[in-house]
């Protein structure tokens, strides 16, 4: 396992950050109530210390974070793959309005005019939202691939030849 400053560090990596703050989803993976694997895409907000993605209660997986063990990857479409993984622990707080790192992720993955709409378009659904779940992941794992100069880890073997 790594300490939380080699954790720190593998964050503040120029590619890490470029990730942590790109216009992408991150895919967001945890073992749901029923014991079964689920992952979803999602929108995220950096805080620093922790990544926070939030949901409605209208959401299936609401109820499932309350103090669990998660993994989170962050990744570009296009080679030369970025990809930053994530391991954690996620931790829900149950809030009665909209999270502002919810409007904060919608900035950051759909632009300010795009997350200005997009809230706008949510304002008549607002009223019918009784609680979010405010989800703060902290990193305790991290990993970053770029296939530049770090590949995974069966693809160096290949490369080293055994």
């Amino acid at each position: 396992m790594l300490t939380k400053y080699e954790v720190a560090a593998i964050l503040n990596d120029p590619v890490a950050q470029e990730l942590l703050h790109a216009p992408i989803p991150a895919r967001l993976a945890y073992t749901g109530k029923d014991g079964t694997p689920r992952v979803f895409p999602i929108g995220f907000y950096w805080t620093g210390e922790d990544i926070v993605v939030c949901v409605s209660s209208f959401s299936p997986n609401r109820d499932a974070f309350n103090n669990v063990k998660v993994a989170l990857t962050i990744d570009t479409a296009t080679y030369p793959f970025k990809v930053l993984k994530i391991r954690g622990t996620a931790t829900a707080s149950i809030m009665e309005t909209v999270p502002e790192e919810y409007v904060k992720a919608g900035g950051q993955l759909l632009g300010p005019d795009g997350a200005a709409a997009f809230m706008q378009t949510l304002q008549p659904l607002l009223p019918n939202i009784k609680h979010w779940a405010r989800i703060a992941i902290r990193p305790e794992w991290a990993s970053i691939l770029d296939f530049q100069t770090r590949f995974p880890s069966q693809l160096v073997k290949a490369m080293m030849g055994g």
